[in-house]
């Protein structure tokens, strides 16, 4: 059977052959994909003829391709289907992978020949492209002398090993940390489908006739708003927080902390402080310092708001808070205070309903879009749903998949990844993915999504519709590949239409009955979206000034006590509070150390900013109409990274962003 990486796909869209690709498909493809794009180099920087757009800059675009088409579908398995196999490869083709883009972008002679490219003449997103190119080689270290680049790619490669090696292990401790139980009756207040799952997974897992409560990538875990049982929910809070923790085979800290001192050298080498102001150079924050400028006005007022949220949940529960009480006590409060039962909402939210009536409806109807499911494709799992997206004329947009359900064999978390990137210059179609970790209830039983597991699928959809939406020249500006700290926004954007009325009605319906959920039970979520914001800050802000601490150490600095290091950067930024510790700790913090999150975690409340004052915008505009979606669409959504970002939102909003509508939304003011 001939390699399917080596050609095209003849597929609608190219979505990749799935049912044709073995894992011994990709180590072949790789060195292909490898060799043909160093030739292809080679060719670019041997040319005769001076330098200019076609030659250079265009051909750079159109290299790789069989690279490109191994290394999308690759990542993706090996963050959703991690077999052994395939991590057996990632550890041997991610150092290489990071050498080989070393040896693109430390390339000397092509550094002469991009910098030589004229921009006069060409159009606004080509010229931009020649400036692209310029300031990543640049940033990748083309200009460091021999010494220093030697040493630049040694530590490339050893960080792209220790990342891969981070997440292995991450993945096989959360598998080996999910909390078997022996009786139903410590699982207490949570649903029959929830207890279902749990006895399903206990028998997948070898242990029939017991329960096990797997675990998600963040901190807070799902079953603490519902678990009765104190005991019960303490051992689940501690299985979470000590993921990564343990000095063996397991464990990650040590891992961690040598990827922090490595990008502390390797920034100092490319003439950066930090690692953090080297991240965030080139993103739409103006500074590192007015990134912890936001985050510092933000801290105090959302740890006040969080103390006194204590004072209430302890009045109810009648004793101190830990942090394995909070939610619990949180959804006792708010049912209280706003007659608001979070849990009794999932009969509401049936993920077909939220799919197809929801996330679905809201897209037809802000953007014209249609979505037929394809059982004729296939994806990489079974579990795998592929649809195809037809614009509001008909025409075809690209393919969007889904694959919702969480297994041994992927990480946790919720993320969008692309199979195939839009590109005029490429004849390409967007081919999109979001991936989520529902558990998968028994045979035959409906799959009940929480009020935040709705949240997270609505806000993966938005950055499908990013990708999707893409329209473009040329593949480096495709989609969601803007900075960092920017890629949020549209997402958070998306989560508006949850509660919005005519889709809500349309979706939240009960699963038995049909019976639509109440509109004053809508008018009472909207009226409870402050309660706990002082929690959800303040988790969020310990993580994301985590974050930039472990990416503020200069070059030389060794980290002997990453516990230590984490205790004092929370204590230093005000948000040491027990009961409510950081979304993410150190040891199961894969944004930063397995993933594209290092010293950016911080774009989540920064891109807050932009989507919160979107937010006001629809509201003020009409909200769910076409025309409103079609502004959006064209001014922002389809532009990727082809013009600045945040001249997109100027061209969308007509002004810049104001912070305002973010503290209210935060309860900050």
């Amino acid at each position: 059977m001939s390699n399917p990486f080596l050609a095209p796909s003849t597929l609608p869209y190219q979505l990749p052959p799935f049912g044709l690709i073995q894992d011994d498909h990709y180590l072949p493809a790789f060195e292909t994909g490898f060799a043909e794009h160093l030739a292809e180099i080679d060719a670019i920087v041997s040319a005769q003829e001076p330098a200019d757009f076609e030659n250079t800059i265009v051909a750079l675009e159109r290299a790789g391709e069989t690279l490109r088409r191994v290394a999308l579908v690759f990542y993706n398995s090996s963050s959703s289907h991690s077999t052994p196999a395939i991590q057996e490869l990632e550890t041997e083709v991610a150092p290489r992978y990071a050498a080989h883009q070393d040896n693109i972008f430390l390339n000397r002679g092509l550094f002469e020949r991009v910098s030589a490219v004229s921009t006069d003449g060409l159009d606004a997103e080509a010229a931009r492209l020649v400036q692209e190119y310029v300031k990543r080689f640049i940033s990748a270290g083309a200009q460091l002398d021999d010494e220093a680049q030697d040493r630049l790619r040694a530590l490339n490669t050893e960080l792209s090993q220790l990342s891969t090696d981070f997440q292995q292990r991450l993945l096989k401790d959360t598998n080996r940390s999910a909390l078997l139980i022996d009786t139903a009756e410590e699982l207490d207040g949570l649903s029959a489908d929830d207890i279902g799952s749990a006895a399903a997974a206990a028998e997948s897992a070898g242990h029939p006739g017991k329960y096990l409560l797997t675990l998600i990538l963040p901190t807070a875990q799902p079953a603490l708003e519902t678990l009765t049982n104190r005991a019960t929910r303490q051992r689940l809070h501690e299985a979470s927080v000590n993921r990564g923790f343990a000095d063996n085979e397991y464990g990650t800290l040590t891992i961690a902390a040598r990827m922090a001192e490595l990008r502390a050298e390797r920034a100092a080498l490319l003439g950066f402080d930090s690692h953090a102001a080297a991240a965030t150079d080139d993103q739409t924050a103006p500074s590192l310092d007015a990134i912890h400028r936001m985050l510092g006005q933000l801290a105090p007022a959302a740890v006040r708001n969080a103390r006194e949220e204590v004072v209430e949940l302890e009045a109810a529960a009648g004793h101190p808070i830990e942090a394995w009480d909070w939610a619990y006590y949180s959804e006792k409060v708010r049912a209280a205070k706003f007659d608001v039962d979070l849990a009794s909402l999932r009969q509401y939210f049936e993920l077909e309903r939220v799919l197809q009536d929801g996330i679905f409806f809201a897209a037809n109807r802000l953007y014209g879009l249609t979505f037929t499911e394809r059982d004729d494709l296939e994806g990489y799992h079974p579990e795998v749903r592929v649809w195809e997206v037809k614009d509001a004329d008909g025409e075809g947009l690209g393919l969007f998949l889904g694959d919702y359900y969480t297994r041994d064999t992927k990480n946790g978390g919720a993320w969008m990844n692309s199979f195939v990137e839009q590109s005029a210059l490429n004849g390409t179609h967007a081919v999109v993915i979001n991936n989520l970790n529902v558990p998968k209830p028994p045979a035959g039983e409906p799959t009940l999504l929480t009020f935040d597991q709705v949240v997270t699928t609505f806000h993966e959809f938005g950055h499908a519709l990013h990708g999707l939406f893409s329209s473009v020249t040329y593949p480096t500006f495709s989609g969601t590949s803007v900075p960092r700290d920017f890629v949020e926004y549209p997402s958070q954007v998306n989560e508006m239409w949850i509660l919005w009325p005519e889709v809500v009605a349309n979706y939240a319906k009960h699963y038995q009955t049909g019976e639509a959920l109440p509109a004053e039970t809508v008018d009472k979520l909207l009226a409870a979206q402050t309660w706990g914001e002082g929690f959800a800050t303040t988790e969020y802000l310990g993580a994301a000034l985590l974050d930039l601490a472990w990416h503020a150490i200069p070059a030389g600095t060794t980290v002997a006590d990453p516990v230590a290091f984490e205790r004092e950067a929370l204590t230093s930024a005000g948000l040491d509070f027990s009961p409510v510790p950081p979304r993410y700790r150190t040891g199961y913090f894969k944004h930063i150390f397995a993933g594209g999150y290092s010293a950016a975690y911080y774009a989540y409340i920064w891109s807050e900013v932009l989507d919160a004052d979107t937010v006001e915008w629809f509201k003020s505009s009409g909200g769910l109409t076409r025309e409103n979606g079609d502004h959006f669409r064209t001014e922002l959504l389809s532009r990727g990274n082809s013009i600045d970002p945040l001249q997109a939102f100027r061209n969308f909003r007509g002004r810049d962003a104001l912070l305002e509508p973010l503290l209210t939304r935060r309860g900050l003011v």
